[in-house]
């Protein structure tokens, strides 16, 4: 039998990583070797002392019944420490944060809280796709906001056209950014706070690639500029910070009556994170200097063999100073598409499309440094053999 699907559904484009797995497996069926630098996903194990916590936790049959709505109070007490840590800034563990099931799925929901059908949010182009598809579910209507070269991917907030601000409901920012690894001072962040309070928007900042920063760059927290907890929700993730993908674990930290929203939806829609998940979080995050230097050293390493490699083919790429991604300009000739296929055909290389990301991102492609050095220079050297 076959069952028409929801209009929601058919608003979708087709998701982007979906496709670019499709197209690796096939050249994988066909025996090819293939380098992935397409998906962000971490090549590195979860650290040892995470995955004995969450062995001794799974080992507890209390962990084994339903997650309070909120999480175990250790995690979310975890959290408030970190981010006091991390930022300064002091969040109430009970009304101020929330676990996820990953930051994906709360970035994801966040819009079914605040958004009624013609309701408008505020969207970076190119921009991580959730931002758009929980947008579309929630039945609102996207306002895109180009993220410019020439501005440094930052979104020019007085350039939105304001005879449609007045359906806005919603803004969100992400930075340090995915795709174009753009990162941005408190200055930006204030500038956001401000204009979220003039138009009455629900600022969702975005900070899943925080901890991951060189060449001395500290990614801020929007809380930490004045006049953020009255208007902001920031969303953090294990995933990036601890290799911890697969395990599904992040949090929400900020206004209460905007965390409260959130998790109406949610406690309707799942029944939180396995509790032995949560506890090994807890050590993550207790143990979060022990483990982060070595990730970015290595983050770095890599960084810096691949933009140094592009360059020595002439393709002009600035080293970034946070993500594991590098955002690069296509050559002449070429589109994001037609490029990302020559890589594929010809090099056994995956990348990353720009305008799957959005209309604004047409004419780069994104690689991800998350396979070792020793591929990287392989895929440099396939380049420049294959398509001198």
């Amino acid at each position: 039998m076959q069952f028409e699907k929801s209009d929601r559904l058919k608003k979708l484009p087709p998701y982007l990583f979906v496709e670019i797995d499709r197209a690796k497996k096939k050249a994988l069926e066909d025996g090819r070797d293939i380098i992935d630098l397409g998906v962000g996903d971490p090549d590195m194990p979860t650290p040892k002392f995470i995955i004995d916590a969450l062995a001794k936790a799974a080992k507890n049959p209390a962990t084994h019944r339903y997650s309070l709505d909120q999480g175990i109070p250790e995690f979310r007490s975890a959290a408030a420490k970190w981010l006091k840590k991390r930022f300064g800034v002091d969040f109430d563990p009970d009304t101020e944060i929330y676990p996820l099931i990953g930051s994906k799925e709360g970035i994801a929901h966040i819009p079914l809280a605040f958004i009624n059908p013609g309701d408008a949010v505020l969207v970076p182009d190119p921009c991580y796709p959730p931002y758009r598809s929980g947008t579309i579910f929630a039945g609102g209507e996207i306002i895109r906001m180009p993220l410019l070269e020439k501005n440094s991917f930052l979104p020019d907030l007085r350039s939105i056209n304001h005879h449609l601000l007045h359906k806005a409901k919603m803004i969100f920012i992400n930075y340090p950014n995915n795709p174009t690894s753009a990162v941005c001072d408190k200055k930006f962040l204030k500038d956001v706070v401000d204009f979220a309070k003039k138009h009455n928007l629900l600022v969702c900042s975005d900070t899943a690639y925080s901890e991951i920063t060189f060449d001395g760059y500290k990614a801020p927290s929007i809380f930490e500029v004045e006049g953020a907890f009255d208007a902001a929700v920031e969303f953090h993730s294990l995933s990036k910070t601890y290799n911890m993908t697969g395990w599904r674990i992040g949090f929400a930290c900020g206004n209460a009556s905007i965390i409260e929203g959130l998790a109406k939806v949610k406690s309707n829609i799942d029944s939180g994170i396995f509790s032995a998940i949560q506890r090994a979080g807890v050590t993550a995050l207790e143990n979060y200097d022990r483990h982060i230097r070595s990730v970015i050293k290595i983050y770095q390493a890599r960084r810096d063999i691949l933009v140094d490699g592009l360059n020595s083919l002439g393709l002009h790429v600035e080293k970034p100073k946070a993500t594991f991604y590098v955002w690069i300009k296509v050559p002449p000739r070429y589109t994001s598409a037609t490029f990302a296929k020559t890589l594929l055909e010809k090099c056994d290389i995956v990348t990353t499309p720009g305008n799957g990301f959005g209309e604004q991102g047409e004419g780069y492609i994104r690689m991800a440094v998350t396979v070792d050095k020793k591929r990287i220079k392989e895929a440099i050297e396939r380049i420049r053999k294959r398509l001198a």
